[in-house]
């Protein structure tokens, strides 16, 4: 769910576009190739040097949870094709320091965006980094917690953010994840629940959420593998192995420590 312009370090009091950080993107592949101890450390220097950039926070907020989707095996692919097994999953159980330090590193981060949107409301880092955060806690709170109604309030108010940031910075290619995930997942509701859904605000266009997952698997940075994965478990629910093989495989390839990529590539071959 990332070729970078080495530049230096943003001031977070005027971002008039995100500028992707080399370290931040070392430490997403980190974390994406089941390496969290070195996307922590990978991140906590990026904090030491950049300690008034929020999107060093959020990334390490980033490998806490993705750790424990690791652990709790939730990012199998059975548990989003079958809805059944969705809809009767239980509730995992959290480790409880790993739930202290994702809130404590999210809340930092709130902290600092606070503080520049206060003195420049449209710092597209700060949005950025207020995108970041709200999704993960939607994340959290449907996948961990299994609080689905609490998880589209953050889903949509990460969605509404990246709209605002890309009304700013047309070229964040990661924001449009909170865009597509939200019209994706909720598109692929049934019709009197989208109804409802689109009362209270919600975006749920199932054809254009895949069409923006696309725009961030295809020019994103730190969100581009996630995006990538998030596609090919839509193809394997519309039957279309094909495209689903493609991109596993690509993922396969670039993280080869990632055994989910690999084992629900040997599922469908």
């Amino acid at each position: 769910m990332l070729a970078l312009v080495c530049v230096c370090p943003l001031s977070a009091q005027s971002a008039p576009r995100v500028v992707p950080q080399p370290e931040l993107e070392r430490g997403f592949h980190q974390m994406y190739d089941l390496d969290f101890t070195g996307a922590h450390n990978t991140f906590h220097v990026y904090q030491k040097l950049n300690p008034d950039d929020p999107l060093g926070y959020v990334a390490d907020a980033a490998a806490y949870l993705f750790a424990e989707f690791n652990r709790l095996h939730i990012l199998e692919a059975d548990l989003f094709t079958d809805d059944r097994r969705w809809d009767n999953r239980s509730t995992q159980t959290a480790d409880p320091q790993v739930k202290t330090a994702f809130e404590a590193q999210l809340a930092h981060s709130d902290e600092l965006v606070a503080k520049t949107l206060a003195q420049t409301p449209n710092d597209a880092n700060a949005l950025f980094a207020r995108v970041l955060a709200n999704g993960l806690r939607g994340d959290y709170t449907a996948m961990i917690e299994k609080r689905n109604i609490q998880s589209l309030g953050y889903m949509k108010t990460s969605r509404v953010t990246a709209q605002q940031l890309l009304a700013v910075d047309p070229n964040c290619y990661d924001a449009f994840l909170a865009v597509g995930v939200e019209n994706y997942l909720l598109g692929s509701t049934p019709a009197p629940i989208r109804w409802v859904l689109r009362a209270t605000g919600s975006q749920t266009d199932k054809d254009e959420g895949i069409k923006r997952l696309r725009l961030t698997a295809q020019k994103g940075y730190y969100l581009a593998p996630f995006a990538r994965l998030l596609l090919a478990v839509a193809a394997l629910r519309e039957k279309d192995k094909s495209t689903a093989r493609t991109l596993l495989a690509g993922l396969a390839t670039e993280f080869p420590s990632n055994e989910l990529y690999s084992r629900e590539l040997a599922r469908i071959q």
